[in-house]
């Protein structure tokens, strides 16, 4: 009892806010499940298990540097660039609550501030591959990997970090519309460009031909964990149970997912009319995309804006990922208009629908232009923007046109044909369509699947067998 009576209040909120930010980030870990799911299934199966796999490879990458020095830049002290101190954090450091060198964490211990943004800078590098997939060599991820978490904890530190520049100026992104989603998409398409596209698909008149995913499926599987992870995305960026009011993240869970369900619907259906079918993937695409967008505005704008948002983000989806497309780009997962225009859209939204009240709550930016703040905010949400788009998608393309013009960054024509799977890993995704495996495909119990492959040597290996035209996607 005498322990007992020894806690006080704000123990116990601390407490409190440190079980829901480790909650809600290991949810926004699971969302490294959905883009496997996602971009796997948007993608060939003969390079399923590397488009998987590698959420897993990045994953690890980033959570080791973002230890090492991320952390510290994005929320050690510093100055209006970087964080200059918290690098290779100690055990006082991230059991420590409100104190040097992360005092902007009051409520949870340094340990949950490390967890809960890791998490957030993996969802981007994520996105960053989306873009690239199907042509990129293995060693890559390794070597950008580094290099783009570092770019991302740097423009983490503008944003949310009070020693930030965009934050002295009220920039309001409230879980990372242009943080996560804007900075992925302008490095996948600074790699979309030097890799250029996959090999047929576009022709000798410039006319993109369709390279449809091999599991829509799995595709509609991995947007629903998306989905739900994106409940620890952005209710859990309040950081603690009492952030803009106790149980306010209960709003922001309102806004996001009223928001992506007007996305998916009005993403079917504006493909429904643009294409004459109801596209399943525009569907995704256009939840995903009014994921993306209402994740800066969540916390700052009402039930009805986020129906705007949700809506314009479907639009985004068809008109954004056939435009891309139009101008010679191949980016087989839509990242780019996904995660960037539905980034830009959800952050200028902020400065169009900010409510003058949730703001003030907030303690970031002012009241929107449809609420009488003028332009000024949409004018620092724009100004972010710009800065964010020029540093990331320069230090993006100056990093990735160095290790192309070095070492090559694309995989040889020939690897690109047979499959990332067996030619950087050893290995398929589905061996049972291009390799004899007892009972499997071609054999007496599978034969009337297909016997692509039921006369070759029994000891042949996933090396020597190449994909049947029947079965190679």
């Amino acid at each position: 009892m005498i322990g007992a009576a020894a806690v006080t209040n704000h123990d116990l909120l601390i407490a409190a806010s440190t079980i829901w930010v480790v909650v809600t980030a290991v949810l926004v870990m699971f969302m490294q499940a959905g883009f496997a799911f996602l971009e796997a299934g948007l993608t060939r199966m003969k390079n399923a298990g590397h488009i998987a796999g590698k959420n897993v490879l990045i994953f690890g990458i980033c959570s080791i540097v973002y230890w090492m020095v991320g952390f510290g830049i994005a929320f050690g002290d510093g100055g209006w660039f970087s964080g200059t101190a918290g690098f290779f954090p100690s055990v006082n450091s991230m059991i420590a609550v409100g104190q040097k060198p992360y005092d902007w964490f009051s409520e949870i211990p340094g340990a949950a501030g490390y967890l809960f943004e890791v998490v957030f800078a993996g969802v981007s590098l994520a996105i960053v591959w989306g873009a690239m997939a199907e042509r990129a060599k293995l060693w890559v991820y390794f070597v950008f990997g580094i290099w783009f978490t570092i770019t991302y904890s740097i423009v983490s530190h503008w944003i949310w970090s009070p020693h930030g520049w965009l934050f002295a100026k009220g920039m309001q992104d409230f879980a990372g519309s242009t943080v996560v989603h804007y900075q992925g998409a302008l490095a996948g398409l600074a790699g979309a460009l030097i890799l250029g596209p996959r090999i047929g698909k576009f022709g000798k008149d410039g006319r993109a031909n369709p390279i449809p995913g091999h599991n829509i499926p799995f595709a509609v599987l991995g947007t629903l964990i998306l989905w739900f992870g994106w409940f620890g995305f952005n209710p859990g960026s309040t950081l603690s149970v009492d952030f803009g009011g106790f149980g306010y993240f209960g709003y922001v869970a309102l806004t996001t997912n009223i928001a992506a369900a007007t996305g998916a619907v009005t993403g079917m259906v504006i493909a429904w009319l643009k294409l004459g079918k109801p596209d399943i993937s525009m569907m995704l695409n256009g939840a995903l995309g009014a994921l993306v967008a209402i994740t800066a505005a969540s916390g700052f704008v009402a039930p009805w804006a986020a129906i705007v948002i949700g809506a314009g983000s479907g639009a985004i989806a068809v008109f954004g990922v056939i435009f891309v497309e139009r101008i010679g780009i191949d980016d087989p997962i839509g990242a780019v208009a996904v995660h960037g225009m539905s980034g830009v859209w959800g952050t200028l939204a902020c400065g169009l629908f900010a409510v003058p009240l949730l703001a003030k709550n907030l303690g970031t930016g002012t009241k929107g232009l449809v609420y009488g703040g003028g332009f000024h905010q949409l004018g620092v949400q724009a100004l972010g923007l710009v800065a964010v788009g020029a540093f990331t998608f320069g230090t993006s393309y100056g990093c990735l046109w160095v290790l192309n013009k070095i070492w090559g960054i694309r995989v040889s024509p020939e690897v690109e044909s047979g499959g990332l799977d067996v030619h950087e890993h050893g290995m398929w995704g589905y061996p049972e369509f291009y390799i004899p495996v007892p009972g499997g495909y071609g054999t007496e119990s599978h034969g009337h699947l297909g016997a692509a492959h039921s006369h070759a040597p029994a000891g042949a290996t996933a090396h020597a067998i190449q994909p049947s035209p029947v079965t190679s996607p």
